[in-house]
């Protein structure tokens, strides 16, 4: 049986990135309650858990070595490598979207690392049953490749925007009127202090409208749009999405106006959320680069395919002018006999 692990390197990476990133904060979305925030401590235990399946992995591709020391090196190697991603993915819900709640991050480390020792060797003793075979790469990996692109991108805008609801912190943002049918100060808001004040997106509203408030002697548009909006915010009766913010100069009455390409959609003024961690900062990210991010596994993929497949014909080629019998470079043609060094008889 043929191991396929060897050469796997960047279809593991992206299996890894979607389970731990991405995968518990859909799988929260999914079996909660859109009120219920996610908390820390359930995240992370989807990376911890994975730690020895990635271990086994990359531990089932290590060059079999003989001896203890072989077992004890490829073991040790392929912890590496899963400490390495497990710190990169406890990382995301330490400093990049810190969820609500407590957690243990130094136990999560050492439990994931312990379990990760297990399944290195596991792998490792896997491994050994499996052939190696060299060989040009399959043109599925063009497809897996194209796939895992578009599924990342995707994802990690979901990521972002997840992450960004479940580290937002504090009460409901307070609202200060609005615009649209389902406004109730039919385009007339009242802040308290000058500053920086959010945007809502009321319901299904489209995320990008052009935002005008006129008030004491200025005209100020909303030129700080939010590219992926945070949502989850509002009461039982209506949802709100963060799709920008603006800077008002002067406290007092203010004249709000949103167009968008839903002629029927309302938007609020209210108090900017605070959000922890960068992703405050990432959902202002323009929305390609984030995809750029998602579909680099993606990417991978297919460059690593593409170069297995080079390599092969490569080394197909060297194997074929380097046969013996082989000659078409002495200027035989058709079928002939080699009676002696230096002479050729041909044939009938």
């Amino acid at each position: 049986m043929t191991n396929p692990f060897r050469t796997a390197r960047a279809e593991v990476l992206a299996t890894w990135l979607l389970a731990t990133v991405p995968a518990p904060l859909l799988f929260f979305e999914w079996t909660h309650r859109w009120e219920e925030d996610p908390t820390v401590a359930p995240a992370l235990r989807w990376p911890v858990l994975a730690a020895p399946l990635l271990a086994a992995v990359v531990a089932a591709g290590q060059p079999r070595r003989r001896g203890p020391a072989g077992v004890a090196l490829a073991v040790a190697a392929s912890t590496l490598v899963t400490a390495v991603l497990l710190g990169a993915s406890l990382a995301f819900f330490r400093w990049v979207a810190p969820l609500a709640g407590e957690a243990r991050w130094g136990r999560a480390l050492l439990a994931g690392l312990a379990l990760a020792v297990v399944g290195a060797l596991i792998g490792y003793a896997a491994g050994a049953r499996l052939a190696h075979r060299g060989g040009p790469a399959s043109r599925r990996g063009y497809l897996v490749g194209c796939l895992a692109v578009v599924f990342g991108a995707l994802l990690a805008q979901s990521a972002v925007r997840l992450g960004a609801e479940g580290s937002t912190v504090g009460e409901n943002p307070r609202e200060y009127g609005g615009t649209g049918p389902y406004a109730t100060s039919a385009g007339r808001v009242t802040v308290p202090a000058p500053g920086a004040y959010a945007i809502f997106g009321v319901g299904d509203a489209p995320a990008a409208p052009d935002c005008r408030l006129s008030g004491p002697g200025a005209t100020v548009r909303a030129a700080d749009p939010v590219s992926v909006p945070p949502g989850g915010y509002g009461g039982d009766a209506v949802t709100y999405a963060w799709v920008a913010s603006v800077r008002l100069p002067a406290a007092g009455g203010w004249a709000l106006s949103c167009r968008s390409s839903d002629p029927e959609a309302s938007y609020v003024l209210g108090d900017e959320p605070r959000v922890r961690g960068a992703v405050g900062a990432l959902i202002r990210w323009p929305v390609g680069v984030i995809w750029l991010f998602g579909a680099l596994p993606g990417l991978l993929i297919a460059v690593q395919t593409a170069r297995r497949r080079r390599a092969a014909r490569r080394a197909g080629g060297r194997s074929v002018a380097d046969a013996p019998g082989h000659l078409e470079e002495a200027g035989v043609a058709g079928r002939g006999e080699v009676d002696g060094p230096g002479s050729v008889t041909a044939g009938s």
